[in-house]
């Protein structure tokens, strides 16, 4: 794209070579030969960067600079300046012009200069773009769901969003308890901030420190330099603890001191730090069960359950899913080429029957398939996968719910079926078959552990 610069010079002919210049760099340009002219054309025209000579009769460049920044023209000036003037010219930087350049000007300096200036300006449109694109991403009316159930979630989410006060997410894995969090910041004071996530299962533990708080080169073995850990990183916003019920129980402990006094200590320092964020922790466990079997610190519990949000699972909001579907059907059929693609009636009512115990995650990833799998826009129940026809008990149990059961041995053969389909289709690959069952590869590894299946190129249990 090329990229339009504004030249602001008193003299007409200099105004004359350097636009010839630029153009020959590839770049459109505007004149103007004062201040005032110059704020005339940023009202009306794109500039993405303005060359402005220091001294001019009317409005030279430092009051033009000045008044650009009143104006909130956010647009890099680079300043041309005789050597006599390179102080004043350096004043102006520290007031918020980009650079200066020496006159007579020098091709290669020129073009040297406006390269670095417009990278910059690109980037930081970029940065812009890219944030108001997560804003609206994670505004409150993306947040899908009429039901009673997750209208419940969006009060909390209101009630909670301009508050410092620490949360708790719950729920089943896939519930979208990231994207809760995430609409928490988005919509709080703090949205100008960093928003950063951990998931505390995926990092190994004994790198769990140093993640967190950070490390001092030459600690340990392999900390070749300093490193700011995840408090460093969120200071000012929000730091997202998922997995939390992962944690280990020496982690706890310092991470309770952290809420406490919002202090910590990098690793092989003594030199404490302050941190100001906002903590928001998730999981799909049970603390309340953990604390109580010694599996999770209590006062940390009790720190972290200060505003608790509960994500229902979908099974329990059924009434939502012809929305998730009418947004994962615009969003897969745009990105695979299969624009205005739509689900019969009869898919539908397949898929607002299942269980989902995947939840909107598994949802998303059901509708992907579909999309690929039909070979029109319309998407009907032979399109869908398999599994949806001879479903798994839909909810857990219900009023048309065959009994007696027995409901660990039923879950338990869900489970390990579930678990070695995803194993076989990955080959054995954990990190793989852990991302298609939506849990953490170390969630899975005890799974595979407490259920006794031998992992290999073909999955099954021991004999």
């Amino acid at each position: 794209m090329s990229h339009t610069i504004l030249i602001v010079d008193d003299e007409v002919k200099l105004l004359d070579v350097l636009g010839g210049m630029l153009e020959q760099l590839g770049y459109r340009t505007l004149a103007a030969t004062n201040g005032n002219e110059a704020l005339e054309i940023l009202a009306r025209d794109a500039v993405d960067l303005v060359l402005c000579d220091l001294r001019m009769p009317v409005m030279g460049g430092k009051d033009l600079l000045a008044e650009m920044n009143r104006r909130g023209h956010a647009v890099p000036l680079v300043i041309m300046t005789a050597y006599s003037s390179v102080r004043d010219a350096v004043g102006m930087i520290k007031d918020g012009a980009f650079d200066y350049i020496d006159k007579p000007i020098e091709l290669d300096d020129l073009a040297a200069t406006l390269s670095n200036a417009l990278r910059l300006q690109d980037a930081l449109r970029d940065n812009q773009r890219l944030r108001e694109e997560l804003e609206g991403r994670y505004s409150f009316d993306t947040l899908i769901g009429a039901s009673p159930a997750f209208q419940r979630v969006l009060k909390g989410i209101a009630e909670v969003c301009e508050a410092k006060t620490t949360v708790l997410l719950t729920g089943e894995s896939g519930t979208g308890k990231e994207v809760v969090a995430r609409s928490i910041h988005f919509n709080s004071p703090r949205k100008s901030g960093p928003f950063v996530a951990v998931n505390c299962a995926a990092v190994p533990e004994a790198l769990l420190e140093s993640e967190f708080f950070g490390h001092v080169k030459g600690s340990f073995t392999g900390a070749l330099t300093n490193r700011v850990g995840r408090f460093g990183q969120a200071d000012k916003g929000t730091l997202f603890l998922d997995e939390i019920g992962d944690m280990p129980l020496a982690l706890q402990a310092k991470i309770l001191r952290v809420l406490q006094d919002r202090t910590y200590e990098p690793v092989g320092s003594t030199h404490s730090r302050t941190t100001d964020v906002r903590i928001i922790a998730a999981t799909n466990r049970d603390l309340e069960s953990m604390v109580a079997q010694g599996e999770f610190r209590g006062d940390l519990y009790y720190r972290l359950n200060v505003f608790p949000i509960a994500l229902p699972p979908l099974r329990d909001r059924r009434e939502d899913i012809p929305r998730f579907l009418d947004r994962f059907l615009a969003e897969f059929g745009v990105a695979l080429g299969k624009r205005g693609a739509r689900f019969t009636p009869d898919a539908v009512r397949a898929l607002s029957a299942y269980g989902w115990p995947g939840n909107i995650r598994e949802l998303q990833n059901c509708v992907e398939r579909s999309v690929l799998s039909a070979r029109g826009p319309v998407i009907d129940v032979a399109d869908l996968p398999p599994y949806l026809s001879h479903p798994a008990p839909r909810d857990g149990g219900g009023e048309d719910a065959d009994f007696p059961i027995d409901l660990d041995q039923d879950l338990e053969r869900y489970e390990r079926g579930r678990i070695v389909a995803a194993l076989n289709r990955t080959q054995g690959v954990q990190v793989r078959a852990a991302a298609l069952l939506g849990i953490s590869e170390r969630s899975l590894w005890h799974r595979v552990k407490k259920l006794g299946i031998s992992v290999t190129r073909t999955v099954g249990t021991p004999e």
